[in-house]
């Protein structure tokens, strides 16, 4: 917490906000759309990619309510967001090892259409996003967010190729370890950067000064 006589931190650009709530909106859609296609086509990568969805719309909206605020909140909530996006990946871990030992084999096309529209929507947030990934540790989780769904959108079209050439499930398997994996290393590195963020508005605080941003 700060006192009165410490100077206000800068206010935010508001530019990020605004691409903040466009992408909220897209992820919001997005993961109906992908909810909606993972059960009709069975496939864990999909689902993995709409639970992803619905993260990153918390997460933004996390992002916008501590905007305004210091370095020292904007640290937290940058932790929650490492700590879930790490939270979600060892949940798709989990899902594609119980998915595995079920036998069943997902419906490739509509995972390979659906996943082409995710992969739209998710870089035009990446490059909406771009210009703000070397900002604090709240932006930086905002940006790797944005750039791991992009990832997993493209990773989800050659699973589904590999599904309709392959007739077994392993593809699907496959990419949905390796977007859990690249869940889990994100979120630690997030988890890494907002705990420097938080140290060094504490330390901030009690000389009495605020942190740049990075």
């Amino acid at each position: 917490m700060t006192c009165c006589s410490v100077p206000e931190p800068k206010s935010p650009d508001p530019r990020f906000r605004q691409a903040l709530w466009v992408a909220l909106w897209i992820n919001l859609a997005m993961f109906l759309v992908e909810g909606v296609a993972s059960l009709q086509s069975g496939s864990v990568s999909l689902m993995a990619d709409a639970i992803d969805f619905f993260g990153d719309s918390a997460n933004y909206l996390l992002s916008l309510s501590v905007l305004s605020m210091g370095m020292l909140w904007r640290g937290r909530a940058a932790l929650v967001k490492g700590i879930t996006m790490t939270l979600f990946g060892l949940v798709v871990l989990g899902r594609a090892v119980w998915i595995a030992q079920s036998g069943a084999t997902p419906e490739p096309l509509t995972m390979g259409a659906v996943g082409l529209l995710a992969l739209v929507a998710n870089v035009a947030v990446a490059l909406l996003l771009f210009k703000f990934r070397e900002g604090d540790s709240d932006m930086r989780s905002v940006w790797l967010c944005s750039r791991n769904d992009a990832i997993g959108n493209m990773a989800v079209m050659v699973a589904a190729l590999g599904v309709f050439g392959t007739g077994t499930a392993w593809p699907d398997l496959a990419v949905a370890a390796v977007m859990g994996g690249l869940a889990v290393t994100s979120g630690v590195s997030v988890v890494r950067h907002a705990r420097s963020d938080i140290d060094s508005a504490k330390q901030a605080s009690v000389r009495g000064v605020h942190p740049e941003v990075r």
